[in-house]
């Protein structure tokens, strides 16, 4: 028998009512999803004074990774956030909820890096998350340039880019870097397995279930199972979590990574790490990027931020 889900908060429940809700995914729904483009950056930017740049970075199989760099007015020794954008893994571009950290671009001056990651299952295993990471090395390499401060570089993502925040964050620990001040894992999908009681109380329709999470991972481990799977792909499965920079992770109650995410915040105390750990009562999947003007929404993205403040 499925688990009962836990109530979704009565003010996002009512914004969400004409939301359309999938069981599971198939190539062509994708396929369609993937043909919908984001908002344009202009009209995201909405009016911001800020400098852009469209980069590309060579990956080690020579295949060129697309950066915009948002640079506000005066960067000098600023903050700087590399944004890795959600979608399963599977879909959504650079400029996919952009407006979190054009949040932080406004609150801390910060310098904005959001990379264009190859996606599954174009691409397989690794390859996603060291698009990302090449991102983060090439930020760094280039921070003078660019305004930053290296010692205030900040990788963040939210569900599929909070997992592959996560994993860049691992990678660069055990690489010897880049430097990273902190993670901001929103709502990440960290775990291949899809065993956790969240996952199973979110089996059948859903902003994200169970079935279509189980695909996202089918199409980014391609033919990797068991103790095959890397940690850099599924942060969940790692030994190790001591030596991370802090991490602000947060999720739903009402989600199917919710599990996940408690406990990847638990291992990293175990650990002898900082986690600040935040579980927002009646939240579904990406609640605060859907509905950004919702009381709950502006309570989660204003912690976040605070966060942020802390430890920048």
């Amino acid at each position: 028998m499925t688990p009962v889900r836990p109530a979704v908060d009565a003010e996002l429940r009512a914004l969400s009512a004409d939301l359309p809700l999938m069981p599971e995914l198939t190539p062509e729904v994708v396929a369609t999803l993937r043909a919908i483009p984001s908002a344009p950056l202009d009209t995201l930017l909405g009016g911001r004074a800020v400098e852009r740049r469209e980069v590309t970075v060579a990956a080690e199989d020579g295949a060129q990774i697309p950066l915009t760099v948002l640079i506000p007015p005066g960067a000098v020794d600023a903050p700087c956030v590399v944004w890795i954008h959600g979608g399963g893994m599977i879909m959504g571009d650079r400029f996919a909820n952009l407006d979190i950290p054009l949040e932080w671009l406004d609150r801390f001056g910060a310098v904005v890096v959001t990379v264009d990651y190859r996606l599954a299952p174009d691409v397989t295993g690794t390859t996603l998350v060291e698009d990302c990471h090449r991102a983060l090395t090439w930020t760094a390499g280039n921070a003078a340039d660019l305004g930053v401060d290296p010692a205030r570089i900040v990788v963040a993502g939210v569900s599929a880019g909070g997992g592959l925040a996560a994993g860049v964050a691992l990678m660069a620990r055990d690489r010897g870097g880049p430097a990273l001040a902190g993670q901001v894992l929103i709502c990440p999908m960290l775990d291949h397995r899809d065993a956790t009681t969240s996952t199973l109380q979110f089996t059948g329709p859903g902003v994200w279930s169970r079935e279509m999470n189980a695909y996202g991972w089918r199409a980014v481990l391609g033919g990797l199972t068991g103790g095959d799977v890397p940690a850099y792909v599924s942060p969940a499965v790692a030994a190790d979590l001591s030596g991370l920079p802090p991490a602000y992770v947060d999720a739903g109650s009402a989600e199917v990574f919710r599990d996940e995410d408690v406990a990847y915040a638990t291992r990293i105390w175990a650990a002898g790490g900082r986690a600040d750990l935040h579980v927002w009562d009646g939240g579904f999947h990406g609640f605060d990027a859907l509905y950004p003007g919702a009381a709950l929404s502006q309570e989660a993205r204003r912690t976040r931020t605070e966060w942020l403040d802390r430890l920048l």
